[in-house]
């Protein structure tokens, strides 16, 4: 009980403002536009999109696939998610996974990912008001996941990721891993996760635009995949058979901005009720988020609806919806 208290105090003084401006100062904010692929970085679920994407450590369902693929081995049943993303200026970003139990130790899953908009409209130096022609936009991902329980307390998983995006003639193709940890520590329900995404070689696109001019251009530069590293932990402060209380903070580390924190809370009653919030630290433009879901139990599948607001300062807002299966 004194090891739990020293943990609870220690993410009090981690998220206080004073202490945190000392441990977290901005740093690495010149890293920023140094990799592709961003859309790799949108997050998966109306759960952990209202705890502020601070799920690593609590990641137990289906939505394990974009967060912690060790997060699968906590899984008890078979299930299939579909999330949908009214992101920022007009783009949408969808999910659908579903994930198997081989057997009681061994998970797999199948994700696919796709980011999208309207086409727009070609413009030039002569034609700012467009040429009449039309360009188009998007990318998709389909990944592969293993999760393992090695033993009660440890899981651990990977995940195998194709990615391409397509802007207009251009094509940018590519393989990523992620890698997780998932560590149950003894101490009450406090667990410990590490992870590890979009890993993998510099992307160059591929293709030939004719520019201004009719010049041609058919060489480009390369980039870095959008890698993050995270460290989570997460606790359930109070439980009973009627209220749940899960609390969560996470440090993240990309490899193409500073390093920021995130925080979040879940309550729940009697499993079938569930209000969350979350808030960002050291990241520019985003901050608060919050959320709602509901569980439904049936005869021939659990249904799990949640929802999550998060807000983005001056460019606006993105609502997330996602429905869970359970078989």
């Amino acid at each position: 009980m004194k090891k739990l208290t020293i943990i609870i105090t220690f993410i009090g003084v981690l998220i206080s403002s004073n202490s945190f401006a000392q441990l977290f100062p901005t740093l690495g904010g010149q890293r920023a536009g140094i990799s592709t692929a961003q859309f790799l970085k949108i997050g998966v679920g109306g759960r952990a999109s209202a705890m502020g994407d601070a799920f690593v450590a609590i990641a137990d369902d289906a939505s394990a696939l974009y967060w912690n693929p060790a997060g699968l081995a906590q899984t008890t049943r078979n299930e299939f998610i579909i999330s949908h993303n009214e992101w920022l200026v007009d783009i949408s970003h969808e999910f659908i996974g579903g994930i198997y139990h081989l057997s009681t130790n061994d998970v797999v899953g199948l994700s696919f990912t796709a980011l999208h908009m309207e086409d727009m409209p070609v413009t030039t130096e002569v034609q700012p008001f467009g040429t009449g022609e039309y360009f188009s936009f998007g990318d998709i991902a389909i990944a592969l996941t293993y999760s393992r329980k090695m033993t009660e307390q440890f899981s651990f998983g990977g995940t195998i990721r194709y990615i391409e995006e397509t802007l207009d003639k251009l094509k940018m193709r590519g393989l990523m891993i992620d890698l997780g940890t998932y560590y149950w520590t003894g101490l009450g329900t406090t667990r410990f996760a590490v992870t590890i995404s979009n890993f993998g070689n510099e992307l160059t696109p591929d293709g030939e635009v004719v520019l201004f001019g009719n010049r041609k251009k058919s060489g480009w530069q390369s980039f870095s995949p959008p890698t993050i590293f995270r460290i989570g932990i997460a606790m359930e402060p109070y439980q009973d058979e009627e209220h749940r209380l899960t609390t969560s903070v996470q440090l993240n580390h990309p490899n193409d901005n500073s390093e920021n924190v995130s925080a979040g809370a879940e309550y729940a009653w009697r499993e079938i009720v569930y209000l969350r919030g979350g808030y960002k630290f050291n990241v520019e433009g985003q901050h608060y988020s919050f959320g709602a879901g509901v569980h439904v139990p049936m005869s021939v599948a659990d249904i799990t609806f949640d929802y999550a607001f998060a807000d983005y300062s001056r460019l606006g807002s993105a609502h997330r919806f996602s429905l869970l299966l359970g078989l």
